[in-house]
């Protein structure tokens, strides 16, 4: 890629490379697989470059939604876990001894035979 092309994804914001002590820029492999999506956005699909700009800004909005979604989902099965154990407490069951929790056991009813008359 053109240095001057570097340049301008720089100032515009795309990329932000690090510096050397004579302040050459130095990309990341974050930065320069970045860069190539740029170019592909940019050559194959013609969207030009304040397109790429939101289309970098809504993956990145998306990115940190799915990680927030993820600890959401642990901070649930925690709950849950958590849940679980106090309601097995309550009841007299270990929840990690392998015996069913209430409400899921079966009860098999069997009359014990005729009755008498009274």
């Amino acid at each position: 890629m053109h240095a001057q092309t570097l340049r301008q994804y720089d100032r515009l914001g795309l990329v932000s490379p690090g510096r050397t002590a004579g302040g050459g820029r130095r990309y990341s492999p974050r930065d320069v697989a970045l860069l190539r999506e740029v170019q592909r956005l940019s050559q194959e699909d013609g969207v030009n470059l304040a397109g790429i700009k939101r289309i970098i800004e809504l993956e990145s909005q998306v990115e940190a939604l799915q990680d927030r979604v993820r600890g959401l989902l642990v901070e649930v099965e925690d709950a849950r876990h958590r849940a679980a154990t106090a309601e097995a407490a309550a009841t007299g069951f270990r929840a990690d001894a392998g015996y069913a929790s209430p409400g899921t056991a079966l009860v098999v009813w069997r009359p014990r035979g005729p009755r008498s008359s009274r």
